[in-house]
Formats: C-alpha cells, structure tokens, sequence
C-alpha cells in the first residue's frame, strides 16, 4: 500500500507555515489549523445559538442550552455546589474536544485528538489546573491525599509511593484513551474505505454497509470520549478540593 493510501497518511503533520525559532521548529500546521478551526466553531456556535434568547428556544439555542446545563449538572454531580466556580474551564475542555473530535468525522479533514501530543497537552492543562487547585486550597495538607487513611505505618512505605505514581499517570491514561480511541477509529475507517475502491460495485456493498455503520458510531465514540475526558477532569477535580482518594 503506498503511502498516500495508508490508513495512517491521514495523520500526517504537514507544515503550512514553516518557521524555526533558535533551531526550534514552531510551523504552523494542519494541526494549528484545524484546532483554530474548533475554536471559532466553538465561538459562533455559542455566539449565534445565544444571540436571540428567545423565550422558545430554537433549535441551535437549544442544543446550547443543553450543553450548559449537561456540564453544569455534571459538576454538581461529581463535585458539589463548590465545583461550579470551575465550570468555565470545564465547559471549555469538553466543547473543545467534542468538536475537535466532530470535526474530525468530516471528510478530508484533520482529527486533532488523533495525536498524543495534543491530547497530552490537553490532558496536562488539567492536571496541572487540578493540582494547583488543590496546593491553593489545602497547602502542605494537600499531600495527605498521598497518605491512606487508617493504614498500618508498615504499608504506608508501600502505598504511598503506589498513589504518588498512580497521581501523576494520571496525565498520560487520560490523553492515551482520548487518542487511542480517534486513532483507532478512524484508522479503521479508512481501511474499510480502501476495501469499498478495491472491492468495486460488485463486492463494495459489504465493506461500505459496514463503514456506514461504523460512521454512526464513531459520532458516538466522539461524544462519548468528549464526555469521559470531562468527567474525569471532573473527578480529579473533586479529588483536589475534598481530598477523596
């Protein structure tokens, strides 16, 4: 298979601005783009389905309206009324990996949170949030979130280095599921799709009955991991103001 037909060509990095800073390379790329492209959808979807606020909401108002109230609920789930300063930064991280995520599904286009850098970043701006979250409120009593509770001084030489690890895998078991997960999806996508051409009209019908399928799922998987990076954002988040192991 050549390499403009392999099922990972699509995700590729290609500069479109090249520029180095200091032997540094700081292009701008795909990558750049299509995450601009997240944040102005993010933008004037928020911007348009809000600008009316009609007392019966139209559609686009009220799929907004839902997905304040989705974030807003899940917070006061899974951290308390005390959780709800933080919403901004919730509904921020989830909107923007649903719609990287979306965006994504549409052909010929970039799947940001295809790449382990990306959500790695992503994944780092919330455990450093969360972390720091949990220093300004508790100070040094943060690190008894390392210290299980009503254990034998004997175990803890063993346990407490088990949680200090567990802490900071943390970072790296959300941004791997998250791009696990795209990569894995849409990888498949694109060799069913290659089965279709190859196929032709007489045996394509099978492979593309199945990518049609698969297309709907992904929607869901889009959602779904949009949903599991915000409510273990939410969960860590609970961990650093209540100290709960």
């Amino acid at each position: 298979m050549s390499e403009g037909h392999s099922p990972l060509a699509q995700f590729e990095i290609k500069r479109l601005i090249p520029y180095d800073i200091n032997g540094i390379d700081v292009s701008f790329t795909n990558s750049s783009l299509f995450m601009l492209i997240a944040v102005a959808a993010i933008t004037l979807f928020l911007t348009v389905s809000m600008r009316g606020r009609a007392m019966v909401p139209g559609r686009m108002q009220s799929i907004a309206e839902l997905s304040y109230e989705f974030i807003a609920n899940m917070l006061k789930e899974n951290v308390g009324s005390e959780g709800r300063k933080y919403f901004p930064f919730i509904f921020s991280v989830f909107m923007f990996v649903l719609f990287c995520n979306l965006i994504g599904m549409i052909p010929y286009a970039f799947t940001v949170t295809s790449h382990i850098v990306v959500t790695f970043g992503l994944a780092l701006i919330v455990f450093v949030t969360v972390t720091l979250v949990g220093i300004f409120r508790h100070g040094f009593k943060f690190l008894g979130f390392f210290i299980p509770k009503d254990v034998p001084f004997v175990l803890l030489v063993l346990l407490v280095p088990i949680e200090i690890i567990s802490y900071f895998v943390r970072p790296i078991s959300l941004s791997v599921r998250l791009f696990a997960n795209m990569l894995a999806g849409h990888t498949l996508m694109k060799v069913f799709g290659s089965f279709v051409i190859a196929l032709s009209w007489w045996g394509g019908w099978l492979p593309l009955t199945f990518i049609t399928a698969l297309t709907g799922l992904e929607f869901l998987v889009a959602f779904l991991q949009a949903y599991v990076f915000a409510i273990l954002s939410c969960l860590y988040l609970n961990d650093a103001i209540h100290l709960h192991h």
